[in-house]
């Protein structure tokens, strides 16, 4: 078992930026794929960045160039910088993992989820 526990969110201005953390309970994180999606209100949770236990990062197709994932072993916590950010951009925004490695960019796939930090942006 793995709690996840996402902070950073919040609001900002279109055009500004976000860096949104999530702390891990386990100190076995280097066994784990990582990754950061979002839901929007009526939309279904999307694939935003992943990072696999690798350490080999992947992103969103529409994504890419904006969002950066990262990663602090010491620290067991993964980082999501967010510029450029857009009102297409709010929502809740979600951490998750699996064991092993995996490119977590499909939410099926996902084993553990934490409970979530909305990002509002305003135009």
């Amino acid at each position: 078992q793995i709690q996840l526990v996402e902070s950073g969110g919040g609001s900002v201005r279109a055009g500004g930026s976000l860096t949104l953390s999530c702390a891990a309970s386990r100190s076995s994180y280097r066994a784990y794929s990582w990754a950061w999606f979002r839901q929007a209100p009526g939309k279904e949770r999307e694939g935003v960045a992943a990072i696999d236990s690798d350490g080999d990062p992947a992103y969103a197709d529409s994504l890419k160039g904006r969002f950066t994932i990262s990663q602090d072993n010491a620290k067991n916590t993964l980082y999501l910088q967010m510029n450029s950010l857009k009102p297409e951009d709010t929502g809740m925004y979600y951490c998750a993992a699996r064991p092993g490695r995996w490119t977590l960019l499909r939410a099926e796939i996902v084993v553990y989820w934490g409970q979530g930090t909305q990002v509002t942006v305003s135009s």
